[in-house]
């Protein structure tokens, strides 16, 4: 400042008038070559410079989420609040490109969105079995429900949607799907014109609900789904540690109390709050739905089929057939 004032014709007294410096001040700034570098301060300690080693390890092993991480460290005796560790997270954590999705608004009751993958393998009962994973969320108010299972077949998928239904105490007018086949065997431009699987279709239709899928090779259009698997796995799966099925499911139904009773980071509401204005169609109003395993089975030469290690006969015109319909 002092040396624009010195350009703009202004002489060592009036500097020091204008800037509030002695003259002898100003004079030593004018006849120097260069300007000294100012200071830097050092750092101010940090609540979370305790934890940053084992934060850096975690975000270098695993995508953990930064709310996951301040759980873990809380648990370890951090007394800071959340949005240091998401400021240190973003910092530290690098950056990864991701295409822009439009999200649309649902009224209430109106759409769940469904969403099934696969986290990987479990040893069960001694054998390695893949684990999939079963999310629905509410497009009104972000309310999540969340299952494990050991099969994707649509048996399993039937049973999933009818825990959810319980889970929430109803269910909404249409439920949004990928072109998965448990659900569509053929899909057309219009979902309403594409061939069903016919046992989902015996499903949705008993319960009256009207099942939409996302156009081809654009899950994207979910809008509100936001990978809710890969969410799962990083917020609550990685690194768990369970003794059976059973147990991992009872941990992500504590898990769901409490996802569903902070914040969501779109509506910047509390699922919970918004849940009570969702006004689902009641489950009063549909007969008790029993959910049907077909399994195929070759009839012996004597007329008798096997099934968990029993004997059936069945009748002579069957005889060396295979039949998933009995």
């Amino acid at each position: 400042m002092i040396r624009d004032l010195y350009s703009q014709g202004l002489n060592i007294s009036e500097i020091s008038e204008r800037t509030g410096y002695d003259r002898k001040t100003v004079r030593k700034y004018l006849q120097l070559k260069t300007l000294p570098e100012p200071q830097k301060r050092p750092p101010r300690p940090s609540k979370l410079d305790l934890y940053k080693p084992y934060l850096l390890e975690k975000i270098n092993e695993k995508h953990y989420t930064a709310a996951r991480l301040f759980r873990e460290i809380q648990k370890m005796g951090f007394d800071g609040g959340e949005t240091i560790v998401k400021d240190f997270v973003r910092k530290v954590r690098p950056k990864q490109g991701v295409p822009a999705v439009l999200r649309y608004e649902t009224k209430p009751g109106v759409q769940a969105q469904v969403d099934w993958g696969e986290l990987g393998t479990v040893e069960v009962d001694g054998k390695l079995k893949k684990l999939f994973c079963f999310s629905m969320i509410l497009g009104y108010s972000r309310m999540r429900y969340v299952e494990f299972t050991l099969s994707i077949d649509t048996p399993t998928l039937i049973q999933c949607h009818l825990n959810a239904f319980e889970y929430f105490g109803g269910f909404t007018q249409e439920i949004l799907y990928d072109n998965m086949k448990q659900v569509v065997i053929k899909r057309a431009l219009k979902s309403s014109d594409s061939e069903w699987n016919s046992q989902f279709e015996d499903f949705f239709k008993c319960f009256g609900f009207i099942p939409r899928l996302c156009r081809p090779y654009r899950p994207q259009t979910k809008g509100k789904i936001e990978n809710t698997v890969g969410y799962v796995n990083r917020d609550f799966f990685l690194g768990r540690r369970f003794t059976s099925l059973e147990d991992l499911n009872g941990q992500v139904n504590r898990w769901l109390e409490r996802v569903n009773s902070i914040v969501h980071g779109t509506t910047y509401q509390i699922p919970l709050e918004r849940f009570k204005e969702e006004n689902l169609s009641p489950l009063g109003q549909v007969p008790p739905y029993k959910v049907v395993h077909k399994e195929t089975r070759k009839v012996s030469r004597d007329c008798y089929i096997s099934f968990l290690g029993n004997k059936y006969s069945v009748p002579y015109r069957l005889k060396n057939c295979r039949t998933s319909d009995l």
